[in-house]
């Protein structure tokens, strides 16, 4: 199906194994996306055949099926399956990476102003712990992540560079590749987190010189909840020792003796969600017949149309960011709180999410802005949904 772009007939076919878009309008797939039926059928038919023949037996069963997903999340990221590891949420992934980091005392980490919450927190204790220094490099005049005050930062010394490629809050495409180019001139290790863009833009972990990218399977590309998945490369691999073990990480040489294992699975734990796992491995080979930079193209544009028609409502503020946009659009209603909004949309079989300021506290207060609604847009969306949506937002009871 790899197409440049996808053609009406396509659309057609998306939506039809999307049955989800018959009973909603589905704009938070940066929450967690509609699946396909294909992402349902696999993780149900694993779940039903552990209970036909138990979950051991089923595991041993789908052993192929459950190497292949490695080799699946390897082509999406122009990776080597060995430095793929699949973890149980894009978090959990992070944290394994960067907890495992030998920092030493008085380390510089810097990170940018759209950096995730949950990442910023992560940052925050290992300060404590190791008497880091964590430094907030400055966005430029769009929005995105300072490129010239991010080289002046590595040239005074850095450990580690921290950054979110596409924040949560907003429409923003941090510049991942040229952030790579700046951390490999100083010899600096970086690491991506990749949750909101991995099957929502074309990436290349070789092109962008990440050492680690972590991300997750429920958004973009459309599989179950409760995966993640983590790629290490050789240096990240040689560098870090994962927080904590067990049998599946290490193997128990001796008594007192115990041996890492060489790849990234090191960071995974021996009990694990199969039928998840699979389901995510059918997710990264339906987003790969798609055609990742053929899905991107399409909600790029949605996202585009989106911004262009709230913009032109009286009332309602698009507060998106960034030279490169993507399928992320948030906005407020003037004198209506975000989760009324939210409500008023939900009524209507309309999802989105909210940004509320807490969940962003280097970013929308820095911007003096409160909650934003967050609506975000996926390739299987149409642009009837779209006019759905504004004239919903545009009623005279609402935008008023």
């Amino acid at each position: 199906m790899t197409t440049t772009d996808l053609s009406a007939e396509q659309l057609t076919k998306l939506r039809a194994e999307t049955p989800g878009v018959d009973n909603v309008v589905h704009f938070n797939n940066a929450g967690s996306a509609l699946p396909p039926n294909v992402v349902v059928e696999t993780t149900v038919a694993h779940l039903r055949r552990e209970a036909d023949i138990g979950g051991y037996e089923a595991a041993a069963e789908a052993a192929d099926r459950l190497s292949a997903v490695y080799e699946s999340l390897a082509r999406l990221f122009g990776a080597r399956p060995e430095q793929m590891a699949v973890i149980e949420n894009a978090t959990r992934a992070w944290d394994m990476a960067v907890y495992g980091y030998p920092f030493q005392p008085g380390d510089r980490v810097l990170t940018g102003r759209a950096e995730y919450v949950s990442n910023v927190i992560g940052l925050l204790q290992l300060q404590k712990r190791f008497d880091l220094e964590v430094v907030v490099v400055e966005d430029d005049e769009a929005g995105q992540i300072d490129l010239l005050e991010l080289e002046r930062a590595l040239a005074n010394g850095a450990a580690m560079v921290a950054l979110t490629h596409v924040p949560t809050n907003g429409g923003l495409i941090n510049p991942a590749a040229e952030v790579g180019e700046l951390c490999r001139r100083f010899d600096t290790f970086y690491v991506l987190d990749a949750c909101q863009s991995a099957g929502q833009v074309p990436i290349d972990v070789n092109e962008i010189g990440c050492d680690v990218l972590s991300g997750t399977g429920r958004k973009y590309l459309r599989g179950p909840r409760g995966t993640g998945f983590l790629y290490t490369n050789d240096r990240a691999l040689e560098r870090i020792e994962p927080p904590f073990l067990d049998l599946h990480a290490a193997e128990w040489t001796d008594e007192r003796e115990y041996v890492i294992r060489d790849d990234a699975r090191r960071f995974e734990n021996w009990e694990t969600n199969y039928a998840g796992k699979l389901g995510l491995g059918a997710a990264v080979d339906y987003a790969l017949d798609v055609g990742v930079e053929a899905g991107s193209s399409r909600l790029r544009a949605l996202a585009d149309e989106l911004r262009s028609r709230l913009d032109g409502l009286d009332n309602v503020t698009v507060h998106d960011k960034g030279r490169n946009r993507g399928g992320i659009v948030t906005f407020k209603v003037d004198g209506l709180d975000a989760s009324a909004v939210q409500q008023r949309l939900a009524e209507n079989n309309m999802n989105v999410s909210i940004s509320p300021a807490g969940h962003a506290r280097l970013d929308l207060p820095h911007r003096g802005l409160p909650a934003l609604i967050r609506a975000s847009v996926h390739y299987y969306n149409d642009e009837s949904e779209i006019e759905r949506f504004v004239s919903t937002i545009a009623d005279s009871q609402l935008a008023r």
